[in-house]
């Protein structure tokens, strides 16, 4: 006389292998080894049995159970199967596929990782700070003085309750040193936004990475150093590079950068590329001022900065001839940048 989980087992056997569908299937399963299952409803009445039957009824459940978990299984996968067949029965592989088309990253963003990878390179880390600044951080602390052309509401953007866009990115090296102590080493990459009259090299958006490097005994030979490397590595070794003296409000000595690469279409033309300089030493002290110590005291440190426009790097070195191309999403253009 067989056990009655023997005889479900078997019944539960002889329904799967006759459902006709995967919910039929899961309709199976879950009458025999659902919560409230023929098959499970045996676990609960383990309790009431002997010692002698507890082991000999507990030998038939877990063999109830695996069959019939087997047999669900291997059910499932067949129907699975079956299905997927029939929805690919009406395939037409005769039928020309649609060709897909891979994207590719804008010009100035590939400009501007290659720049980032470089600084990387030579130890600096990244800081980014907010597009909405006040005047403080934009101009006062960089020793910009009150009648500085560069306050002027025909040059910068004001907004109704005194805040800007910043004009550069130097507004990060003021947030960098006002958060940290010295040594510092920040390249600050980010939307800079002037009242520039927009034309082919012109734009009142533009990209820049501005760096900033303080420490002990930081010199003039430390910053050509540091940009030469920067330029070489961008537009080729044989790259001829000159600093011309400028002025900046911020840095004394400051300094314009110009190079000239055989690599480039220009030839043997000079390009101005950058501005620079030995920080000045009353933004060191404007600083250690709104932190309220000594901690850039200009006796005691010293440090570099420079800045540089992605959008004009970009038109340099991929020989762009206007700067409007880069934001006017024409898919002619950018797919030329595509590797």
């Amino acid at each position: 006389m067989t056990h009655p989980l023997e005889d479900l087992r078997d019944a539960a056997l002889s329904e799967i292998a006759a459902v006709p569908n995967e919910q039929a299937l899961d309709a199976v399963r879950i009458r025999y080894l659902g919560r409230n299952g023929s098959i499970s409803a045996w676990g609960e009445r383990m309790k009431t049995l002997s010692k002698e039957e507890k082991p000999v009824v507990g030998k038939s459940l877990n063999q109830a159970r695996a069959a019939v978990t087997a047999a669900l299984e291997e059910a499932g996968k067949k129907l699975r199967a079956a299905s997927e067949a029939g929805a690919l029965a009406d395939l037409d592989l005769s039928l020309p596929g649609t060709a897909g088309e891979l994207g590719a990253l804008h010009p100035l963003t590939q400009m501007l990782d290659r720049a980032i990878g470089l600084f990387y390179r030579m130890g600096f880390a990244l800081a980014e700070g907010p597009d909405l600044e006040d005047e403080w951080h934009c101009f006062d602390a960089l020793n910009t003085a009150p009648d500085h052309p560069a306050r002027n509401e025909a040059d910068t953007f004001y907004l109704h309750d005194g805040r800007l866009l910043r004009t550069h990115t130097s507004t990060v090296q003021i947030r960098t040193m006002e958060a940290a102590p010295p040594p510092i080493r920040v390249i600050a990459p980010g939307a800079a936004f002037r009242r520039d009259e927009v034309d082919a090299t012109h734009s009142a958006q533009f990209h820049q990475i501005e760096g900033l490097y303080v420490d002990s005994g930081v010199s003039v030979a430390d910053l050509k150093g540091t940009l030469e490397f920067f330029l070489r590595e961008l537009f080729g070794s044989d790259t001829a590079i000159r600093f011309r003296p400028h002025y900046f409000p911020f840095t004394e000595p400051s300094f314009e950068i110009d190079v000239k690469s055989k690599a480039l279409k220009s030839g043997e033309k000079w390009i101005e590329v950058a501005g620079c300089g030995m920080v000045h030493p009353a933004v060191l002290e404007e600083v250690s001022r709104a932190r309220g110590d000594d901690a850039y005291d200009p006796e005691k440190w010293t440090g570099f900065a420079f800045g540089l426009g992605m959008d004009r790097l970009a038109m340099i070195l991929f020989d762009i001839p206007d700067i409007r191309l880069f934001a006017q999403n024409d898919l002619r253009f950018l797919r030329q940048f595509a590797s």
